[in-house]
């Protein structure tokens, strides 16, 4: 795989794991519990993969400048601020709730996971959106 092709990539994976989120969403509200386990254990994957492809994109490519002018680019700036910041809280609250149910503590997870779920969506969407801006469709 090119090293160009990554943010595509990246993208598709930040999607894909937007996508097991409202699946598993969508699965615990109806009371599904293994398929809820199964979308959000997909979606740890996925944004482990991610992970991983973005940190190997950056250290070979370095950051790619945004383009945009004018009041896009406050925009755009807002987005990758609030990105960034809540991608980084992310990663202790997904850790904490993955223990959590790995521990049958379904009382204190599903309390962690009210705030796990929201923000990790909106990483994930936001992260999709970034490179639209970034890269254009």
């Amino acid at each position: 795989m090119e090293l160009s092709s990554l943010p595509a990539l990246n993208a598709l994976l930040n999607a894909t794991s937007a996508i097991f989120l409202l699946s598993g969403y969508w699965a615990i509200r109806r009371k599904l519990i293994q398929v809820h386990r199964y979308c959000m254990l997909a979606a740890l994957l996925t944004s482990a993969l991610f992970l991983t492809s973005y940190l190997v994109y950056h250290y070979n490519a370095g950051s790619r400048s945004y383009e945009g002018e004018g009041a896009i680019r406050f925009v755009y700036f807002a987005i990758l601020l609030s990105h960034t910041v809540l991608a980084t809280a992310n990663v202790p609250l997904v850790g904490l709730t993955l223990v959590r149910a790995l521990r049958m503590d379904f009382g204190r997870h599903r309390v962690i996971a009210r705030w796990t779920l929201p923000i990790w969506i909106y990483v994930s969407v936001t992260g999709v959106v970034i490179y639209i801006m970034l890269y254009g469709v």
